[in-house]
C-alpha cells in the first residue's frame, strides 16, 4: 500500500499549465482543478461524492468519544481525516468487544519517509493504543519495483528496510506490530489469498478501475490482489490462525480507495468481511494544497532526516505563503491561513486547539505577519523531526527483525487467545479452511458483512493517458 498519508504513489512532476482542467485524485496522480489558469485546492466534498464514502461527521465523533472513552485525535478534530467506509461497525464491534485489526502500509521509494508519509502512522499508533489491538503495515516494495522504471528489486528492498525503521520510530508497540516487506514475506496463506483474490478480479475490471494500458507490465494490474490480502485475517496465521471472519480498520489517504472499492467487492465473493476505512486528505506540498508532498521532488517536501537548518531553509524559501503583497496591506487586509502551507502544517502537527485558533485569526487579521507565522511553523517541524530522529537512531538491524518475525505467535494474539503456542503450516490452515467452506456449503461460504453484499459505488474509470503519467 501506498501511505495515507502519505499513503500513495508519489505524484509525478508538474504538468504545464492549463487554463481549465478537472482535479485528478488516483494512485498515481493527484492534482487540483485549474479554473481560468489558476490552481485550486483539492475539493475533498466532491472526493465523497464521487467515490461513494461518507463524511466523518461530528455524530461520529461524539461516538467514537463515548464508547472509547478517548477525546478524538486532532487528525479527527480538524477533520483531516474526513471520510470512512463503516467506520460505525468497527465502533460496533469495539463495544461489543469483539476482535478487529489495524493494516495500513507504505510505498518505499527512498530511504526516508517524509512528513505527509508520517501522518498515517502518527494516527495508527494512537488508534493502536486506543483500541488496543494489533496492526499489520506492509512495504510495497515490489509495487515500486513495478510501477517505476528506474528502479531495481535490491533498491526498492533496501528502501523498505529504511523505511521499516522510520515506522518503528513512531513508537508501535512490538507486541502487537507485525510489519513486512511483500518481497520477503508473500507466500503460505498469504499467498493463498492473494490468488483467490486474483481469480475474482478481471483483466478488464482491473484496466477500468485504474486505466491500464496494452503497454503497462503484468505486475500493475495483479498487485491490487497483493494490496488487498491484508484485509484478510487469515493472510496472517501467527496472528489470527485459520480465522478469517475478524475485519480490518485501513486509515489511508483517499487516492487509495479504488483498490479497497475492488478489495470489498472481492470480499464479498469470498465470504470474508468487509475492510472498513478513514481517509485522509493529503498532505499538502510545499508549492501549496493543490497537490501533495513528493519525495521525488525535494523542493516539494519536508523530510524526517532534514537537518534543523534545511527545514528552516524549505519553509523560508518554498512554502506558499497567504500573505499579502507588502506589510502595510498585510496589516490593513489581513492573511489567508486557508492557503497558507505554514498554517496548514501548524494545523496538522500543532496540538493545542486554543493556540492553532490563536495563529489563525492573529494572521488572518493582520496581527501576525507571514514571516512570524513560518517561524511557528518551523519551530513545531524542527522539534518534530529533531524527536523523530532520536527516536530512530535507538532502531537498529536487529529491531527490524523483531518486528518482521511471523515464524512466532505473535505476544498479544496469543494473550488473546487467538493463537496457541505453536504455529500451524499453512498446508493445515489450507486444509482448515477448505474444511470451513465446504461445513457452510458453496463455493463462495456465507456472506459476511453489514450491507448484504451491497457493492460500493464505483469511481469513474481512469482514462489510458492518466494511467500512464
Amino acid at each position: 500500500m501506498s501511505a495515507p498519508a502519505g499513503v500513495g504513489i508519489e505524484v509525478a512532476a508538474a504538468a504545464p499549465v492549463v487554463d481549465t482542467a478537472e482535479q485528478q485524485v488516483d494512485p498515481w496522480n493527484v492534482q487540483g482543478a485549474v479554473v481560468d489558469g489558476k490552481p485550486q485546492p483539492i475539493n475533498y466534498n466532491k472526493l465523497i461524492e464521487q467515490f461513494g464514502t461518507k463524511a466523518i461527521d461530528a455524530a461520529l465523533l461524539e461516538r467514537f468519544e463515548r464508547v472509547t472513552g478517548h477525546k478524538p485525535h486532532r487528525f479527527l478534530r480538524r477533520g483531516i481525516f474526513f471520510s470512512h467506509r463503516e467506520l460505525d461497525q468497527i465502533l460496533t464491534r469495539f463495544e461489543k468487544k469483539q476482535p478487529f485489526y489495524l493494516y495500513t502500509g507504505r510505498g518505499p521509494s527512498s530511504d526516508s519517509m517524509h512528513l505527509g508519509h508520517f501522518i498515517p502512522f502518527l494516527f495508527c499508533k494512537w488508534l493502536q493504543d486506543v483500541f488496543d489491538v494489533p496492526i499489520v503495515i506492509q512495504l510495497t516494495d515490489d509495487e515500486k519495483f513495478l510501477f517505476k522504471q528506474d528502479l531495481t528489486v535490491e533498491q526498492c528492498f533496501k528502501f523498505a528496510q529504511e523505511n521499516a525503521k522510520d515506522i518503528i520510530a513512531c513508537g508501535f508497540d512490538l507486541n502487537k506490530t507485525f510489519i513486512f516487506s511483500n518481497l520477503n514475506y508473500v507466500g503460505g496463506t498469504f499467498y493463498h489469498n492473494m490468488v483467490r483474490i486474483a481469480k475474482c478480479i478481471t483483466y478488464s475490471t482491473s484496466k477500468a478501475a485504474f486505466g491500464f494500458v496494452e503497454s503497462d507490465n503484468i505486475g500493475k494490474s495483479h498487485f491490487v490482489a497483493v494490496q488487498a490480502a491484508p484485509s484478510f485475517s487469515n493472510s496472517f496465521p501467527h496472528i489470527f490462525g485459520a480465522r478469517s471472519d475478524i475485519p480490518c480498520l485501513i486509515p489511508c489517504a483517499i487516492d487509495q480507495d479504488p483498490y479497497f472499492r475492488l478489495t470489498r467487492d472481492v470480499a464479498h465473493k469470498l465470504g470474508y468481511p468487509k475492510p472498513a476505512l478513514v481517509h485522509a486528505k493529503f498532505f499538502p506540498a510545499l508549492q501549496g494544497s493543490q497537490s501533495k508532498m513528493s519525495a521525488s521532488v525535494d523542493t516539494s517536501a519536508i523530510f524526517m532526516s532534514d537537518t534543523a537548518k534545511k527545514i528552516k531553509d524549505k519553509i523560508n524559501k518554498y512554502a506558499f505563503s497567504g500573505g499579502r503583497d507588502t506589510v502595510e496591506l498585510h496589516r490593513e487586509l489581513g492573511g489567508d491561513p486557508d492557503v497558507d502551507v505554514s498554517f496548514q502544517y501548524l494545523s496538522f502537527f500543532l496540538e493545542d486547539d486554543a493556540e492553532l485558533a490563536r495563529i489563525q485569526a492573529a494572521y488572518r487579521s493582520g496581527e501576525m505577519l507571514t514571516g512570524e507565522l513560518k517561524k511557528a511553523c518551523i519551530d513545531v517541524l524542527q522539534a518534530l523531526c529533531a524527536d523523530f530522529q532520536a527516536r530512530k537512531a535507538a532502531v537498529t538491524d536487529a529491531t527490524v527483525l523483531q518486528y518482521m518475525d511471523a515464524s512466532r505467535p505473535m505476544p498479544w494474539a496469543r494473550d488473546h487467545g487467538l493463537v496457541g503456542d505453536t504455529l500451524q503450516s499453512a498446508f493445515e490452515l489450507l486444509d482448515l479452511g477448505a474444511e470451513a467452506q465446504a461445513a457452510k456449503g458453496g463455493k463462495g461460504g456465507k456472506k459476511k458483512g453489514g450491507d448484504g453484499g451491497k457493492k460500493d459505488k464505483a469511481a469513474a474509470p481512469a482514462t489510458a493517458t492518466e494511467a500512464k503519467q
